[in-house]
């Protein structure tokens, strides 16, 4: 790496393969949180209206700390190089906030909280306490790594789709890993000691997945930061490439002041994108035990069997959606071409995105009209309820693989001329998506509330954003120039 910034070549493909790597263990930490995390929450007393509250925590941190962490990484001197030092410290944080919020319940009860009473207050602040510190520690590891790659690619634009290739790869496979793991229901029997007087199968089964997670992690981790060394960036060099450095909030106000038409277009359509994404992304397994399943999670020993069922299901369909974004992810490219180009593309997978989210309100009624003809005692639906909602949760995979790979694809072109560090237009991107958590955080608890509670209010919510977004890139969003591909690559990374 030349004067500690620029590799003069691009790295071996299997440096490059072992960064990535560690998407693996960020990705099966994110698949849990959107899996059980929701759900459990809720059995230590948070009534469902306030749940959605409890999630702002990731976009807050998102918001702050990842165009922190980017612009810092662009200038750090540390001897160890410029985004390892990033990568340790957030894998370390994230195997503590993971340890708090397993063992929430066991902590909050040896600190006093009473196993009869519903609520559980200090299980709750341990585990927002841990809940904080994950999406802290998560933004702080996969911004850097995404950097790593770039630095590691040396502005080859083939080496560069490779590498988000892979880490798309990685991505899919800590999805496959953690919906799996979400949906076996015995896994804890594999770590006896984590159930206990205050922890439940259910809890149980979640700290299991969760000391996974920290090994799976770690792993990954330290064989990367071990194996693939940086040159670091001299005081000298840095000097020299900052000639006029300009204060952090200087340098987001310039990144915002440069961007062009089509980069804006682009943020607009990222932010209405996630507007639908996150209603389903919080609370689709609840969907699935509640709505579905018609479990609750306060009700007799049969309707709490019958949710945790519920959710269970809703992992599966998870693992199934990741299997379709993996699939999908290789063909984005000649299916682009054939359909005249990247702003088709998305706006047509839009439409399926907003298709699937209205669709689940019909899912619901039919289930809700079967439950009151079969009678009060609770089985679990039949085969082409479960179907349709499985179905529902394997197709948004589809368009879940254009959204996590065109906006950074279309981002590093319109963004190339913006001023700052890969570090810092990860950070400007990132704004597009915490923004829109922070507002489907914000309204879908009342949201639902207003209508009667549940959660099909906000999944027509995001139905309406996709048909919007989806809109705006038809009759807005530019096409990339030809030469560039569509989507972050699979080339040489499947």
């Amino acid at each position: 790496m030349e004067n500690g910034d620029i590799i003069q070549s691009p790295s071996p493909l299997w440096k490059i393969v072992t960064v990535a790597a560690i998407a693996a263990g960020i990705q099966f930490g994110w698949a849990l949180q959107l899996s059980l995390l929701t759900p459990y929450v809720q059995t230590l007393g948070v009534p469902h209206t306030w749940a959605a509250f409890i999630w702002l925590c990731g976009p807050i941190s998102g918001l702050l700390v990842q165009p922190i962490v980017g612009y810092n990484s662009d200038r750090c001197t540390s001897r160890f190089g410029r985004r390892r030092p990033f990568i340790a410290v957030g894998a370390t944080f994230v195997s503590i906030a993971v340890f708090l919020i397993g063992f929430a319940k066991d902590i909050g009860h040896h600190a006093g909280d009473s196993l009869e009473k519903s609520t559980k207050p200090r299980a709750v602040a341990i585990f927002v306490v841990g809940f904080w510190i994950l999406d802290v520690a998560n933004n702080m590891l996969q911004g850097p790594c995404r950097a790593l790659l770039a630095d590691l690619s040396a502005n080859d634009h083939k080496k560069m789709r490779t590498a988000n290739g892979w880490f798309s790869f990685f991505m899919a496979v800590g999805n496959v890993l953690g919906y799996a793991a979400g949906s076996y229901s015995h896994l804890y029997k594999i770590f006896p000691f984590t159930k206990t007087k205050a922890c439940d199968g259910y809890c149980a089964n979640l700290k299991s997945c969760f000391t996974i997670d920290i090994v799976i992690l770690l792993l990954v981790t330290v064989t990367a930061i071990s194996t693939v060394k940086e040159v670091p960036l001299t005081k000298q060099v840095q000097d020299e490439e900052t000639k006029a450095p300009a204060p952090f909030v200087g340098e987001i106000v310039t990144a915002f002041k440069t961007l062009k038409k089509p980069m804006w277009i682009l943020l607009l359509v990222t932010c209405l994108n996630w507007i639908a994404w996150f209603p389903f992304l919080l609370f689709d397994t609840d969907w699935m035990g509640t709505e579905v399943y018609g479990g609750k999670v306060k009700g007799n020993a049969h309707e709490v069997k019958m949710y945790g069922d519920g959710v269970r299901a809703g992992a599966l369909g998870l693992m199934i959606n990741s299997i379709i974004l993996g699939l999908t992810s290789l063909a984005l490219e000649p299916v682009g071409r054939l359909i005249g180009g990247v702003k088709n593309l998305w706006a047509i997978v839009n439409f399926i995105l907003c298709a699937c989210l209205a669709s689940t309100v019909l899912i619901t009624k039919v289930a809700e009209a079967w439950r009151q003809h079969k009678g009060p005692d609770l089985v679990h639906p039949p085969l082409n309820i479960k179907g349709s909602a499985l179905a529902v949760f394997g197709l948004l995979g589809i368009p879940l693989a254009v959204t996590f790979s065109i906006p950074f694809a279309l981002a590093s072109i319109y963004c190339s001329n913006a001023g700052g560090g890969q570090g810092l237009s990860l950070g400007v991107l990132n704004m597009s998506i915490v923004i829109p958590q922070m507002f489907v955080s914000v309204v879908s608890g009342p949201l639902d509330e207003a209508f009667g509670g549940g959660n099909l209010p906000a999944f027509v919510l995001g139905s309406i954003a996709a048909a919007v977004s989806a809109l705006l890139a038809i009759l807005a969003l530019p096409n990339p120039p030809k030469q560039i591909s569509l989507s972050p690559g699979m080339a040489g990374g499947h």
